[in-house]
């Protein structure tokens, strides 16, 4: 990933909320110089290419989403608060338009289009927040934290589905409340019985 500077920070910025806002296909260097208020020739410079500029933004994505990952664990050892400090983040997010959505779900949503470096890179975000989920609901069965009613892989899996499910609710009824509704439960069901 190259060097970020304020200009390509600007860019990226930009690009996630219209991203968010259209997916990969809503939006083009036109609409993000208008936006940061340069050329169309800067951003080019930044990165030459859509896919460059995409990328780029996975892989920050990414490292954000790891740096969360390792807060939550930072706070508590305990899978279930950490399972709950994730479900909170996004219901923190929930009702902001430039954040309420997850932007590698959004994407992964439009993966017949996409270019494949751009799949390549939502599928090792998702393997990523897999196994993340996978070690910590397994730690939690392990620890009789948690109950799972099937392998921890799966659990995991379901569980990454019903977030990004949540969201996708709360985005299609306009109810930020829906995300919790949904989301609530779930972690219910796994601490239950404990």
């Amino acid at each position: 990933m190259p060097a970020a500077t304020d200009t390509s920070q600007d860019i990226l910025r930009c690009a996630r909320t219209l991203i968010i806002v259209g997916g990969y296909n809503g939006f083009s260097y036109a609409d993000i110089a208008a936006v940061v208020g340069i050329r169309k020739a800067s951003i080019h410079h930044h990165f030459p290419t859509k896919v460059d500029l995409v990328r780029t933004l996975l892989q920050q994505y990414r490292q954000e989403v790891d740096a969360g990952i390792a807060e939550f664990e930072r706070q508590s050892a305990n899978p279930v608060d950490q399972l709950s400090g994730y479900i909170g983040y996004w219901e923190g997010c929930i009702g902001d338009p430039t954040s309420s959505y997850c932007v590698c779900a959004l994407l992964a949503s439009q993966l017949p289009v996409l270019p494949p470096e751009i799949a390549q890179e939502l599928q090792s975000y998702f393997r990523g927040l897999s196994d993340w989920l996978t070690s910590l609901l397994d730690r939690g069965a392990k620890s009789a934290a948690m109950v799972l009613s099937a392998d921890a892989r799966v659990e995991a899996e379901t569980f990454m589905a019903t977030v990004h499910g949540a969201m996708l609710a709360a985005r299609a009824y306009g109810d930020p409340t829906a995300f919790g509704m949904i989301t609530r439960p779930l972690l219910a069901r796994l601490t239950a019985d404990r």
